[in-house]
């Protein structure tokens, strides 16, 4: 039958509505199409922004919008350090050196990811780690320093990989503090960041220089090992007089945790 008797059979009213349904179905998905390239654009977006904040912040982001309120908290900072950098800089050619430190970092946030902790930044070769500063974490002077013997033996298993390549052997110092601060986005209005502000970040750091003078990779303060799990095995140092502390800091270096391997200890 020609479409015109079709027509001409169903009258106009008819008519009209099919077309009506007709053009409903058409916008109908045209509407999914759009909401289903919408999403996945945003997903794309988070997945992109997640490699400069964390998921959390990113997602409070989207549903707040950008706030610049803080929040103080109590937070353990880790800050690691690659041993003999300039030299190695020097002597090697740069996209040598750019590959041995993406493996490097890699290893290294990977170690704190899996130990509930989060890369605040990257400073030149060295690594700020926060724990506890996204949410509270009663167990996050366990979990720095379960970090750090995590770090120490990823990297001992990319030394290897890399004396496999016939490249030089790294060599890392960590510091751990845990202290006061404020968390929060914090930046200009061209540039904003993820940050902890206050002098625990810069205890963390100046405690990592202690572990050239001790020869020793990980050091940790006294206010992190009163947390501690008393199953690690730590080796007191003469106390240090750190820049901007008054009085002598109390420090220790961190052996391993017994078990380590079989267990991950929550306190």
């Amino acid at each position: 039958m020609r479409v015109d008797a079709v027509l001409a059979l169903l009258g106009p009213g008819l008519v009209v509505a099919a077309l009506g349904w007709w053009w409903q179905r058409r916008e109908s998905a045209r509407l999914r199409q759009r909401l289903d390239n919408a999403a996945t654009d945003l997903e794309n977006l988070q997945r992109a922004f997640s490699r400069f904040a964390p998921d959390e912040v990113i997602e409070r982001v989207i549903a707040e919008g950008i706030s610049t309120r803080g929040e103080r908290k109590e937070v353990t900072a880790l800050f690691a350090d690659l041993v003999g950098y300039t030299a190695l800089s020097e002597r090697m050619e740069p996209s040598e050196l750019v590959g041995i430190l993406n493996g490097y970092f890699e290893r290294m946030s990977d170690a704190i990811s899996e130990h509930r902790g989060h890369v605040s930044t990257f400073l030149g070769d060295g690594v700020l780690a926060l724990f506890g500063a996204l949410a509270p974490n009663p167990w996050q002077a366990n979990d720095a320093v379960h970090a750090a013997i995590a770090m120490r033996e990823a990297l001992a298993g990319y030394n290897e990989e890399l004396e496999r390549r016939g490249l030089p052997r790294l060599a890392v110092g960590i510091g751990i503090h845990r202290g006061s601060g404020v968390v929060g986005l914090i930046g200009s209005r061209d540039l904003m960041e993820f940050a902890f502000v206050g002098r625990t970040v810069n205890i963390a750091a100046r405690v990592q220089d202690l572990t050239r003078q001790h020869d020793a990779d990980i050091v940790i303060t006294e206010a992190v090992r009163k947390e501690l799990d008393p199953r690690f095995q730590l080796t007191a140092l003469e106390p240090a007089h750190l820049k901007g502390v008054e009085a002598p800091v109390e420090t220790y270096a961190v052996g391993r945790l017994e078990a380590h391997a079989a267990e991950n200890a929550r306190g």
